[in-house]
């Protein structure tokens, strides 16, 4: 069986030249070669394929053989996967074309799906991968190099990045909307300590904060907690009475605006945080990963859900 290794494109290109020009001279002067190293390159392709490519036919020369056809036929669908093959590797450095890993913290998944919906109307060539998790395991997926780009509150101390302020990011305590402090105008802080606060899992950034405040105001006195190991659920504890939650007014701005959940007016309230767009520093980033990293900050009004405060 032959070695295709012992094929080459020089005498494919060579074999392809002959036959478009004619006759050896002139393909030996398009090539760069002399006329006997031409030769030298049929004679070697002839050996391979094990039949002659060219004949001569009365005063005509250079007459291809049907092994040589294809060989030429095969010459042509080389040159268009080469073609292909370019277009593709000038689309990959330019960011036409390629892969993004987003990761987004959870309290975003409300709005992260937007982000890659709009980014492939934007960039129909690029593959946009969306990972969520919590906090400590995005950061985690960060600094292992599984994410391009990330999106969350507070960028971590580790590993260091390279951020982009979004948006602001609004953080309330929510009621039911028939809960006895949804309809005062404003809401003492010492009543919140009497009421029951439904908490997301440790790791989670809303936790944090949520921890922090309850801290700041209850001067030593702890809040009565209930874990719930996503926002969804703590939305669902919350309309069904079971407490109150602080969270992140983007994860129930349609609770909001249709009167199903109350943000409490209390002082202090809302936490202003902000949303961040992450990468990795020192870690390069390719072409579409910037493509996608500028589209995203430029078109934060797109991205967020509208507040009814």
């Amino acid at each position: 069986m032959k070695r295709l290794d012992q094929l080459t494109l020089k005498q494919l290109r060579t074999l392809q030249t002959v036959v478009h020009e004619g006759n050896i001279s002139a393909a030996a002067e398009i090539l760069g070669l002399t006329a006997p190293a031409v030769h030298s390159q049929l004679k070697l392709l002839e050996e391979f394929v094990g039949a002659p490519l060219l004949l001569k036919q009365g005063r005509a020369r250079n007459i291809v053989t049907a092994q040589g056809q294809v060989l030429l036929n095969a010459c042509d669908e080389i040159d268009a996967t080469l073609e292909r093959t370019l277009a593709t590797i000038q689309a990959l450095e330019t960011g036409h074309s390629g892969r993004v890993v987003l990761g987004v913290v959870s309290t975003g998944k409300y709005f992260a799906p937007r982000i890659v919906a709009l980014c492939r109307q934007a960039f129909p060539d690029i593959e946009i991968s969306l990972r969520i998790a919590n906090r400590r395991d995005t950061i985690a997926a960060l600094k292992s190099g599984v994410f391009d780009l990330c999106i969350m509150g507070r960028p971590p101390r580790e590993p260091l990045t390279d951020e982009i302020v979004l948006a602001e990011h609004p953080h309330i305590v929510i009621a039911a909307s028939d809960h006895p402090l949804a309809h005062l105008e404003t809401v003492p802080r010492d009543a919140l300590l009497n009421e029951v606060f439904v908490m997301r899992e440790q790791g989670s950034g809303t936790r944090i904060l949520a921890a922090r405040f309850l801290d700041e105001i209850g001067h030593g006195h702890q809040a009565t907690t209930i874990e719930m190991d996503s926002n969804e659920t703590i939305k669902q504890a919350v309309l069904n009475g079971l407490g109150l939650a602080m969270i992140s007014a983007h994860t129930v701005a349609e609770e909001l605006s249709s009167g199903r959940l109350v943000a409490l007016p209390v002082k202090g309230l809302p936490i202003n945080r902000r949303w961040y767009l992450l990468s990795e520093q020192g870690r390069t980033m390719s072409a579409a990963s910037r493509k996608v990293r500028d589209w995203i900050a430029a078109n934060t009004d797109e991205i967020f859900p509208t507040l009814p405060f």
